[in-house]
């Protein structure tokens, strides 16, 4: 097997020099690179990566952690993640809490252990803000607010939540109906920002006198129940002539629809929220507000990477702390906030 001695005898040079080479540190001249680099060609050397990884602290890995992965808004933002990685010359270790009995904390106790570089967070959580906090190691939370100082990104829901009631209010809407998580989740201190477009909607219909209600659609995890959820809109609320929910929930609330024989967007309007493939194969082109997939996952490998330069630099350990600040007549949230785009379809009138 050859080692640097071997390429170091090749070139003429030091094992000193050669691990400079390799390993990317300190300097070495253009002429002693070249030849270096003509002897590890010649010999066909392959640099041990756990060696050089152990010499620079390094793993080159980012997890990330997901509710699952069968919901397509998360499988969306993986895929995104994970190219946004590679092309950054970094792995993907994917967690999907629903899927995993130990959570997120056996990837906590990885980053402890420098088994990984650092951690996208964009799961639930039941840890308080202190046990994020007192990890001190590289970690980026989506769409969460995990504890002072802990970085975040986010798309800018309640903008979304504004170009959802315009286009309602607009179009003579009178009894909307939206679709989301456990009202639970919209309790002050939530660690859910996505929660934010629902108040703005909410808020927008209150003030213009139309009628707005809200439907649990269970646990993320659960897609399952979203088609459940679709149908008992209609019985629930037979007046209901909008829905609003994500792309899962839309879709079925269209078919629901179709099963029904209303007409839609003549008699009900249907806007759906995040724009994955899910969408698309609706059976109409549903109106939706997108997310901004490729522009959150550069967002999120940004923050990872200032987070791993202060951890390896002066600031050895510290998460910096973003100064943005969004008002949308709730308590303000820090973070990073990524815009959000409305689509026109065939489901609004």
């Amino acid at each position: 097997m050859v080692g640097m001695r071997d390429v170091a005898k090749e070139a003429g040079v030091s094992v000193s020099t050669v691990s400079l080479v390799v390993n990317g540190t300190g300097y070495v001249s253009d002429d002693m690179r070249a030849k270096v680099e003509a002897a590890m060609h010649e010999l066909h050397y392959i640099p041990n990566e756990l060696a050089r990884n152990l010499y620079r602290n390094r793993t080159n890995t980012i997890g990330v952690i997901v509710p699952t992965i069968l919901h397509p808004f998360f499988a969306t933002l993986t895929a995104h993640l994970q190219r946004e990685f590679a092309r950054r010359d970094l792995k993907t270790l994917l967690c999907s809490t629903a899927d995993a009995a130990t959570g997120e904390s056996e990837y906590v106790n990885m980053l402890q252990r420098h088994m990984m570089d650092g951690i996208i967070m964009a799961a639930h959580t039941e840890h308080q803000p202190d046990y994020w906090t007192s990890i001190h190691r590289p970690i980026v939370a989506f769409d969460r607010i995990l504890g002072e100082g802990v970085p975040s990104v986010r798309s800018d829901h309640e903008t979304g939540g504004r170009m959802i009631a315009r286009q309602l209010i607009g179009s003579g809407a009178r009894h909307v109906v939206l679709v989301g998580g456990p009202r639970s989740q919209f309790a002050e201190g939530t660690t859910f920002p996505t929660v934010r477009y629902h108040l703005t909607v909410e808020r927008m219909m209150a003030d213009a006198g139309i009628a707005c209600d809200y439907v649990e659609a269970g646990s993320v995890t659960d897609v399952v129940a979203h088609e459940a959820t679709a149908a008992a809109i209609f019985e629930r609320y037979p007046d209901v002539d909008a829905i609003v929910g994500s792309d899962v929930v839309a879709a079925m609330a269209l078919q629901e629809a179709e099963r029904r024989g209303i007409s839609v967007p003549a008699n009900l309007q249907i806007i759906a929220y995040d724009g994955t493939m899910a969408a698309e194969l609706a059976g109409k082109r549903l109106a939706m507000v997108r997310q901004d997939f490729a522009g959150i996952a550069a967002a999120l490998a940004e923050q990872m990477d200032q987070q791993i330069e202060a951890e390896n630099g002066s600031n050895h350990g510290a998460q910096s702390k973003s100064a943005e600040q969004v008002d949308a007549g709730e308590s303000a949230q820090p973070g990073q906030v990524v815009p959000v785009s409305f689509i026109a379809g065939e489901t609004t009138r």
